[in-house]
């Protein structure tokens, strides 16, 4: 039998050994200002809230059963999602950051994990957040998943429109004509 706590303890295994690998990382060169970050971090945040907050207290009923089975599958999905972000977190070394910014030495990164999708890290969270939405089964989980999704999606187009204006708009314009944004094999 899985233990219940399995899936929250992924997520917080992730979140410590990704607040770690922030030191990885290479410094800003420019920087979103904290106006722009407000938007899809607010979204995450209430997101994140509506998924964990209704659904642990019990407030709120479950929409369907997670058995043993169902929940197996559930952390085999999240563990996938954590995997692929951790991919994507490694393929991308020092470019990476937690907000939208530019480095010293930035480019189009397009191998590996970003030749499947433009924003790997962001798709491989919405797989792990998901699989909890499926987890949590409640109305205000779905609710959260759909704004924390919003919130990737919001931040996505900010990445790629300070991407396009800094390494310029045809050698963006390229990878995101052959690279789908956040699903792969998508239709673009």
């Amino acid at each position: 039998m899985i233990p219940a706590f399995l899936l929250p303890l992924m997520w917080l295994a992730w979140v410590v050994s990704w607040t770690f690998a922030a030191r990885w990382s290479s410094a800003a060169r420019r920087t979103e200002s904290l106006r722009t970050s407000l938007w899809y971090r607010a979204l995450l945040v209430v997101g994140a809230l509506l998924i964990i907050v209704p659904g642990a207290a019990g407030w709120v009923p479950r929409l369907w059963p997670t058995p043993p089975a169902a929940m197996a599958v559930i952390d085999l999905v999240a563990f996938a999602g954590f995997a692929f972000c951790w991919w994507a977190r490694l393929h991308l070394g020092r470019l990476w950051s937690a907000s939208v910014t530019i480095k010293a030495d930035h480019r189009v990164v397009d191998s590996g994990p970003y030749g499947l999708v433009r924003h790997p890290i962001y798709t491989g969270v919405i797989l792990a957040l998901l699989a909890s939405v499926a987890a949590s089964a409640t109305l205000p989980a779905i609710v959260g998943g759909v704004v924390m999704i919003a919130g990737f999606t919001v931040k996505a187009r900010l990445e790629e429109a300070l991407l396009r204006a800094e390494l310029g708009a045809a050698a963006y314009d390229a990878y995101a004509a052959r690279v789908p944004m956040l699903v792969p094999f998508a239709p673009r």
